[in-house]
């Protein structure tokens, strides 16, 4: 009896020992002059290799600990696939740098010193082949934003209800704040909005997958943007299941998505 208790002991010790450590950090952001509060999410093999990063944006109202919330055994994920992922506050910026504000910067900080910051302090596979981004609702547009803007960094990307064309909802979610307000500023709505870099896009550019709940306010936004990327030949993946805008749907979605990403990482031979 007694060897056993020291067995299941030990056993414990292990068991303990191999678990992905959850810790939020303050990420320097110099073009904003400011320190950015990031959830990390770092598998206990980060300890010995580098890894994939997948970095998960949240939506509007939401901060650095949405996907946390949302995906309470994000760890266990972590661990059992052996994959980073990163989780910064976004504010209500929508992940643009802003055309009215100097001092709001996201989309640089997300592609840029975000990256350069992760790929600094952990044992990453700091390369395009290594990196995926999504989000949910607003993070949906902000992983597409600048996934597609910078495919240098980014290898894959995905949304899930992601707000993919702004145009439509001129007065909600604080875009104005940001952009102006749509009446009078128009070209720079049509700019800033994600469906309309789909001409710009290249076959190959990026894995992408997009997913949307049926019962979803961003469902018809989302079947145009998969519309958009069929006219323009880009691959990709798009899913259509019951849900609606919220934290079920979410977690259950970014499931599927995480699959697809570690799909790409192995096939690049990135990942486990």
């Amino acid at each position: 009896m007694k060897r056993l208790i020291v067995v299941l002991a030990a056993l414990l010790v292990v068991v303990c020992t191999q678990a992905a450590k959850v810790d939020t950090v303050l990420v320097k952001s110099p073009s904003m002059q400011k320190d950015i509060k990031t959830v990390v999410v770092l598998p206990d093999v980060a300890a010995q290799k580098a890894c994939p990063v997948i970095y998960l944006l949240h939506g509007h109202g939401g901060n650095y600990a949405t996907w946390i919330s949302v995906k309470p055994n994000l760890p266990q994920i972590a661990d059992e696939k052996g994959i980073i992922f990163i989780c910064p506050d976004g504010e209500n910026s929508w992940y643009w740098d802003s055309p009215l504000h100097a001092n709001v910067r996201y989309e640089t900080f997300i592609s840029s010193e975000l990256i350069n910051y992760v790929d600094q302090h952990y044992k990453t596979i700091a390369r395009r082949e290594g990196r995926a981004i999504t989000g949910l609702s607003m993070g949906g547009h902000g992983a597409m934003w600048n996934a597609i803007r910078h495919s240098d960094v980014f290898g894959a990307a995905g949304t899930t209800s992601g707000g993919v064309d702004i145009r439509p909802f001129p007065k909600n979610w604080n875009m104005s704040d940001q952009l102006g307000e749509e009446a009078s500023n128009q070209s720079v709505w049509d700019a800033h909005t994600v469906i309309n870099l789909v001409p710009s896009m290249k076959k190959g550019q990026l894995a992408l997958i997009i997913d949307c709940g049926y019962d979803d306010f961003f469902l018809e936004v989302n079947k145009n943007f998969h519309e958009a990327l069929l006219k323009q030949g880009i691959d990709h993946d798009f899913l259509l299941r019951p849900g609606a805008h919220n934290g079920d749907y979410w977690n259950n979605s970014i499931d599927y998505q995480i699959l697809f990403f570690q799909k790409y990482f192995q096939k690049n031979g990135t990942g486990k």
